[in-house]
């Protein structure tokens, strides 16, 4: 089979000189990758005529193997997205999680990057129009882009400094004015949403480097808020101590977010592909007292206090965007009513998890999304699914239900610890890096190494199985493997 210089379904023919084979005359094999498959046993061998030729790797295949993952939140596979056929590639840069500020500092040092990332995966799903969602707030993050942008193709949608922006309903609309079915994605509507950070990764995954480094903040109460770049494995105590030590001595870590992330205690926790953040509170911070409580004391408290006032569900986006979820209905499935909670909790099906009912519209101080959590959970393990009925239509008061960040933290007692969390380059390494091997969604990654061996930076150390969900894990530096079990890879410098 001789192939020439050009374009094969799903393929680029690359033509390559002698030079490049070390100048051999034989016109070398090459192999054409089938699509999903990247095993030997999987490939085609074919010849090339000369001059000699190789297939590129698709995008979607580069993205699988160097572990590509949705760098905002849910660690969704990025290479399955790069597999679709849509009208719109969208970049969220909007970034509204309170105190976080580590995609406005991605955006101003690494435009080039984050833009090169999203022309690569417009090419690969085909979308002739590009949408880039970032707040009017971030004056040099956007002048930075503007001065990368090369691709005519793609224009910026401002967005106002509201919570929550970066929700990929909220932002599917913001951009396209287009509303995403009931427990739906983006795809529905022609859309493929990305994070700046996991478009930066696509980039890199082009040229051929793994994901081991992630970007993050850390800031709060330490005495040097910053971003920077860390080794996936990196552990919170060692992030602590580059941003100078807390500035308290009794403390907790909100991972990833005040509003949609988790609450340890655990300095020995670890750096995923997915850690936007690490934010630091005293222990006897509001926010902490709240998180600290336990499931069945939650539920007390909304028993013996919710008085129905329904604000809850009136400054919910996705009922103010036109889905059917009403918290104020969930909270009644905590036994104050005659009515059986499979009734009540359908209306918490479609939630979001943002957390601005329990944290910011409840006068009461309760806790409707934990009871919509809850109640997600039950119906899931009942095997109960809620359809919306009703056309999904926005709320006229939707515009001026909107919550300012100022105000959210304000509301949150946290005010005080909002300041910039300026990029460090500084180079740096940890003398070790626990690699979890369940840092996305689908299956948890393999081990692909044994202790005791040696791994270079980049070196896969975990793989998912062919034809599964999940993604490639890599060694975040050069070192030793010293412990291998099913959950993790542990290296040392």
């Amino acid at each position: 089979m001789a192939l020439e210089h050009g374009r094969l379904p799903n393929k680029r023919v690359v033509a390559l000189s002698r030079a490049t084979w070390g100048g051999s005359q034989t016109p070398p094999l090459f192999f054409w990758v089938l699509p999903h498959a990247f095993s030997a046993s999987q490939r085609l061998r074919v010849k090339a005529r000369d001059p000699p030729a190789i297939l590129e790797l698709m995008l979607s295949e580069k993205l699988r193997e160097f572990g590509v993952v949705g760098a905002g939140g849910a660690g969704f596979p990025t290479y399955v997205k790069a597999q679709s056929q849509v009208e719109y590639m969208i970049a969220n840069g909007a970034e509204c999680e309170p105190l976080i500020h580590k995609d406005a500092e991605l955006m101003k040092h690494f435009p080039g990057e984050i833009l090169a990332g999203m022309t690569a995966m417009m090419q690969a799903i085909g979308a002739g129009k590009g949408k880039f969602g970032v707040k009017t707030k971030n004056a040099e993050s956007i002048e930075a882009l503007k001065h990368a942008l090369k691709d005519d193709r793609i224009e910026f949608v401002l967005l106002g400094d509201f919570y929550p922006s970066g929700d990929e309903y909220e932002l599917v609309y913001s951009a396209t004015g287009r509303l995403i079915p009931p427990a739906g994605i983006p795809l529905q509507v022609g859309c493929v949403v990305n994070n700046v950070e996991t478009l930066y990764n696509v980039t890199l995954a082009e040229r051929g480097t793994a994901v081991t480094e992630k970007f993050l903040s850390v800031c709060g109460a330490v005495k040097e808020a910053k971003s920077l770049w860390a080794p996936v494995g990196t552990s919170f105590r060692e992030l602590i101590a580059r941003a100078g030590g807390a500035t308290v001595e009794d403390f907790g870590l909100f991972v990833s977010g005040l509003m949609m992330g988790t609450l340890t205690f655990d300095l020995d926790d670890v750096v995923t592909k997915t850690t936007g953040g690490l934010i630091i509170l005293p222990r006897d911070h509001y926010l902490l007292t709240r998180k600290t409580r336990s499931l069945g004391e939650m539920a007390h408290i909304g028993k013996s206090a919710c008085d129905q006032c329904s604000y809850c569900t009136e400054f919910c986006p996705r009922y103010l965007l036109g889905y059917e979820v009403m918290p104020h209905k969930v909270m009644r499935s905590l036994g104050f009513t005659l009515t059986g909670e499979k009734i009540w909790n359908q209306w918490a099906e479609l939630c979001c998890a943002c957390g601005l009912c329990t944290l910011y519209a409840c006068p009461e101080d309760l806790y409707p999304k934990e009871a919509c959590d809850a109640g997600k959970q039950d119906r899931r393990a009942a095997g109960m699914k809620f359809v919306q009925q009703a056309p999904v239509e926005v709320h006229p008061m939707k515009e001026y239900r909107r919550v300012p960040l100022a105000q959210l933290r304000r509301r949150l007692q946290v005010d005080e610890y909002e300041r910039e969390t300026p990029f460090d380059p500084s180079a740096w390494q940890p003398a070790s890096v626990r690699v979890k091997l369940k840092q996305h969604a689908g299956q948890a990654a393999a081990p692909a190494v044994q202790e005791g061996k040696k791994v270079r930076k980049g070196q896969v150390v975990g793989r998912v199985e062919e034809g599964k969900l999940g993604a490639n894990v890599h060694a975040g530096i050069d070192g030793k493997v010293r412990t291998v079990t099913p959950d993790y890879i542990e290296i040392v410098a």
